[in-house]
């Protein structure tokens, strides 16, 4: 199998390092600085061709193959700038779930920058078990009034609109009672509760409460009780490492741990080296099958716990090598908590994987 860029990759790769040694260094890659510019971040990389490059043409995407976005995540890495946006589970569940005139209406904001977008999914008493949220929509003539509480919302404090599940009917089982719609942020019935995570970030995270938030009836995506549908197609494409862009960064992060050994590394480094190459020649793979056409399904879930032994491997070996001496350090271990949780929990992913890869229990 030959990784290498063909010529027409190998350009695109030369013109982003060229503009990556312009523009990155007036941008932070963490901290609150970073999500405070991350719209600013979203718009300079999309003007200069470098965001939205697999999406449709028609929505403001170069419809290219997905290695490009690959290639864009490794040269950020490699550059030390701040990831790409993380916006492609949106985008996806949008033009499979929407209709015609909700995708031309949301998804160019969406790719450009413009407009910036949340995912209103998980509860406080629904995280894992998604199906029992407790947030409603109540038909009310044009509009739906939806109140609820969500929480571990990403962008909620600058979003302008959200992607929210809300329960439509009580009267069936709880998977096929869930609509999908999208609800205006800039409503005085909805309140933002920052949540400050262990590693100091305030600004990543938040609850929203929505006590009689209004939507127009024509922004359900899909028909009523849709919702877990779409719900699905969103957490699977959010699971794939290619459209994460998160294994250029683990190597990067070991190969700096690595230059600040003297004498023998720890054993935690030497496996975080392991585990991180493992990966990234796994999304080298996952890209190969997506272009032969191969749909992965289930399998995300396999790729959801790469993910976290991955991360989690490094976070340990950033403890290993410094303690709690740098900060820079210690955040990527705390925040790689987190990982074992968010995208779905890694017991969901065994129960995914044992019942709908394995068949077991049926």
């Amino acid at each position: 199998m030959d990784f290498r860029d063909s010529p027409e990759e190998a350009a695109f790769r030369d013109r982003l390092r060229a503009w990556l040694a312009d523009n990155a260094a007036s941008f932070k890659a963490s901290g609150d600085d970073y999500w405070a510019r991350q719209g600013e971040w979203h718009q300079a990389l999309y003007a200069a061709g470098f965001f939205g490059t697999s999406w449709p043409k028609e929505f403001g995407g170069q419809e290219l193959p997905p290695v490009y976005d690959v290639i864009v995540d490794e040269e950020l890495a490699r550059a030390g700038a701040p990831p790409r946006p993380s916006l492609g589970y949106l985008v996806v569940g949008l033009g499979h779930h929407g209709s015609k005139e909700l995708q031309q209406r949301f998804l160019p904001g969406m790719i450009n920058g413009t407009e910036r977008w949340c995912q209103g999914f998980s509860e406080p008493g629904a995280g894992s078990d998604l199906a029992s949220l407790t947030t409603t929509a109540t038909r009310d003539g044009d509009n739906y009034i939806i109140n609820g509480h969500k929480i571990w919302t990403s962008y909620s404090d600058v979003a302008d609109w959200c992607l929210v599940l809300a329960r439509t009917d009580r009267d069936v089982p709880r998977h096929k009672g869930i609509s999908a719609f999208i609800v205006s942020m800039h409503q005085d019935s909805i309140e933002q509760r920052p949540l400050q995570m262990i590693n100091g970030v305030t600004t990543e995270f938040g609850q929203v409460a929505f006590d009689g938030a209004v939507v127009p009836a024509s922004q359900m995506v899909g028909e009523p009780g849709d919702g877990w549908r779409l719900a699905m197609t969103v957490v699977s494409h959010e699971r794939e490492p290619s459209t994460l862009g998160y294994s250029a960064r683990y190597g990067k992060l070991v190969r700096e741990m690595a230059s600040r050994v003297d004498g023998r590394a720890p054993e935690e480094l030497a496996w975080a080296a392991v585990q991180a190459e493992m990966l990234r020649l796994h999304v080298r793979r996952r890209l190969s099958e997506q272009l032969d056409g191969i749909k992965h399904g289930p399998q995300g879930s396999l790729d959801k716990l790469l993910m976290t032994w991955v991360e989690q491997s490094v976070g340990h070996a950033a403890l290993a090598v410094t303690g709690t001496k740098d900060p820079e350090l210690l955040s990527a271990y705390l925040y790689s908590r987190a990982q074992s949780v968010m995208g779905g929990t890694s017991q969901i992913q065994k129960n995914i994987i044992a019942s709908r890869i394995l068949g077991l229990g049926v």
